[in-house]
């Protein structure tokens, strides 16, 4: 086919990324419809995708109403205006959500109750005991607790908080011969447990069931004690969801760290732009709320079950008795090269060390922020945060190492959305705990992983590197894929320090030695990789290209990764998210392919594969291939240059590669399908990486103490 022939360009190329986005969270809904996956991680995933839903209504359409309301009508990289993706994301969500609720009245709750655990959805359905139960439940730890909120004449109608579970009532005065309605609410209390677990009841065949009620029943069956002077005609739970996209004018504001507080108040008061409410609602009660919340039909959704399924990550984690419907807990396991009693700069200065989360314990990178801040022959320690855990022990590391004498800085990212509270908070700790604090540049986020440590030792200044693809979060490090090297090269040293110069200083390098930066160096390498492959196929030479990320929608990648496939590159993308990008089509994409593996821990990590003509180049970062990671990010992607290490990491892709249990494979049409593994051996790579890393710490174990045994068991239970 002749090159000019292909536009790669054309809109008809490109899938629209909300689209595209709720493509993935079906894939997380096939998890919870998974009848081989156990009952309680079923639960589980449905949560995630109740969540994950929330999330995208807060920021994903938020910004397109925005967009709206603005009357902005650029199209986007598919050529769909922001009213058109309106109309076509509230029928997918419309569908995604009868899903829901179909795979949790039809299927759960089912299989649950054959397990012993009923999810009881009314009054009618408990014994004269459990009916007690919960009604003595409400007056001793509930009634105490609500807040009944009128609306008339005198009174407006009441603030309704983002995300909240409420109650809406219609009421009548006792003896009004007027017939004259008056709304009313009640806020389900987010301080008390989302569920109660009733006295058990006995079976026919003399087994026993244990039984659990929503808050929101008990209340809405208790609510005449709080109008005791009102007829309740209606009552039927309802809640929101509010524009709570961040607009902050940086170059304006004068105090970011003010700003974004300030900021962080108005996103409980936003626009509503979602209303669930159960399907039974009293029309009359739905006018109202319609009226008052200036909701459009669009926008309300009437579901037949629970509203808000995130509390089924509650029941969970809070339903004891239950470990065997759900998968083991993984514990991560040590890393091979700091198994010895030497310190963590003796073994970098060995060489490169590759960490694998959570396969891998993230211990040595607390460990090395830990023995930095201990280390009399350590100087300084500079450090980028984006996301930490809520007591996190590299924090307090940090504020120890500023205590010491030591010079920290820290660059902690303000705007790291839904973190931005946690990172003021830890902002404010490290400040009064003497370190440097920088709330990152105007206009870009920081979202690169980055730890430099500078040692004086005998032979001079060395300089230790921890560059990573995920967040120093020691919490989600044992949920989500991530990997990370530890290095004392010098000429990565170098680069390490020009970075932090210029999130301090401003002072932009004219070359980097190793790493690559955005949002100016970094978009021109990718596409000089791409492209350096395009040319290698074209010339009969080895040419192939495997990416792993989170997200792919930047058109100028995919773009040139057309035209390398139709150039005869072969590539292989594995993307966990959105995927812009058309696989498969002939005369555009045949040689590409692309998967996505959803399994039990989250997949982050960031890895870039180029053939090159037998002479691999290998490199993972913090970045995704999305205008905003490559334009409007600072983001950091480095060399993999250690042979072992190479190929540890082309084996991680191999084998995600060969995964016929948990990935899906995209299809020219924009949706995805499992992979048929009739016939074939079962290739989970998470589970496989487990395995792995249980049976490389044994062989070091075992050389230390030959006796010791080498079964090993990939997980261990909850207990």
């Amino acid at each position: 086919m002749a090159e000019n022939s292909v536009n790669y360009m054309e809109t008809k190329n490109y899938v629209n990324r909300e689209l595209s986005w709720l493509e993935f969270n079906y894939r997380v809904l096939s998890e919870a419809r998974d009848k081989s996956l156990p009952l309680f991680e079923r639960l589980k995933f449905l949560s995630i995708t109740a969540s994950n839903l929330d999330e995208f209504f807060m920021v994903r359409v938020a910004s397109l109403k925005d967009m709206v309301h603005a009357k902005y009508t650029k199209p986007d990289i598919a050529g769909m205006k922001p009213e058109e993706q309106l109309e076509k994301i509230a029928e997918k969500t419309h569908e995604l959500v009868g899903v829901q609720y179909s795979t949790y009245n039809r299927s759960l709750v089912p299989a649950l109750r054959l397990q012993g655990l009923r999810v009881i959805n009314s009054y009618e359905a408990m014994n004269a005991e459990q009916s007690a139960y919960a009604d003595r439940y409400f007056q001793e730890n509930v009634y105490p607790v609500l807040t009944p909120m009128a609306f008339d004449s005198s009174r407006p109608f009441p603030l309704v908080r983002n995300k909240s579970l409420n109650i809406a009532a219609l009421l009548q005065k006792k003896k009004d011969s007027d017939g004259v309605l008056e709304f009313a609410m009640v806020q389900v209390p987010s301080v008390l447990p989302r569920f109660v677990e009733l006295p058990v009841s006995a079976e026919e065949d003399g087994s026993e069931t244990r039984n659990v009620i929503l808050l929101e029943q008990i209340i809405e069956r208790n609510m005449q004690a709080l109008f005791l002077n009102y007829d309740i005609l209606a009552a039927s739970p309802f809640r929101i969801m509010r524009n709570a996209d961040l607009t902050i004018d940086e170059e304006e504001a004068v105090d970011l760290l003010e700003e974004i507080q300030k900021q962080l108040k108005k996103r409980q008061w936003g626009e509503v732009i979602r209303l669930e409410v159960e399907e039974k609602t009293d029309k009359r009660l739905l006018k109202i709320l319609k009226k008052e919340l200036e909701v459009s039909s669009d926008d309300i959704f009437e579901i037949g079950g629970p509203l808000d399924l995130t509390f089924l990550m509650k029941m969970y984690g809070g339903l004891d008795g239950f470990d065997n419907l759900k998968i083991g807990r993984y514990t991560p396991q040590p890393v091979p090269a700091l198994m010895n009693e030497d310190d963590i700069f003796t073994n970098i200065r060995r060489g490169d060390i590759f960490l694998h989360h959570p396969y891998e314990t993230f211990d040595p990178v607390v460990n090395f922020v830990r023995m930095a801040a201990k280390d009399p022959n350590v100087l300084a320690i500079k450090q980028t945060l984006y996301r930490v855990s809520g007591n996190s022990p590299i924090i307090a590391a940090l504020a120890a190492a500023a205590d010491n004498g030591k010079q920290v800085s820290v660059l902690v990212e303000l705007k790291a959305r839904f973190d931005e509270e946690n990172n003021i908070n830890w902002a404010k700790k490290l400040e009064k705990a003497g370190c440097h604090v920088i709330y990152g540049l105007v206009g870009l986020k920081t979202h690169s992983k980055i730890t430099l440590v500078v040692r004086r030792e005998e032979d001079g200044i060395r300089r230790y590197v921890h560059l990573g693809t995920g967040n120093y979060n020691d919490s989600t490090a044992k949920l989500y894929t991530d990997c990370g090297l530890m290095t004392c090269n010098p000429l990565i040293g170098e680069d390490a320090t020009a970075v932090f110069n210029m999130l301090s200083g401003y002072s932009e390098p004219a070359t980097w030695n190793k790493l690559a930066v955005a949002p100016i160096w970094l978009r021109n390498k990718f596409m000089r990789l791409i492209r350096r492959e395009t040319e290698h196929a074209k010339a009969g030479r080895t040419a192939r290209i495997i990416a792993k990320m989170n997200s792919l929608c930047d058109k100028e990648i995919i773009a040139a990764l057309y035209e390398a496939s139709c150039a005869g590159v072969k590539i292989d993308l594995i993307i966990r998210g959105i995927c812009c990008l058309r696989a498969g089509v002939p005369g555009l994409s045949e040689n590409i392919a692309v998967r996505s593996i959803v399994g039990n821990f989250l997949e982050h990590s960031r890895i870039f594969y180029f053939e090159n003509d037998g002479m691999p180049k290998i490199f993972m970062g913090s970045a995704d291939w999305m205008p905003r990671n490559l334009d409007k990010r600072v983001e950091i992607v480095f060399p993999v240059e250690d042979e072992a290490i190479q190929a540890q990491i082309l084996h991680i892709l191999e084998v995600e590669l060969e995964d016929n249990v948990k990935a899906h494979i995209l299809k020219p049409d924009g949706t995805y399908e499992k992979v048929d593994k009739r016939g074939k051996v079962l290739v989970n790579s998470q589970d496989q990486f487990c395995e792995e890393a249980v049976y490389a710490a044994k062989e070091v174990r075992s050389k230390d103490d030959p006796v010791s045994t080498r079964v090993f068991v990939p997980v261990e239970s909850e207990n």
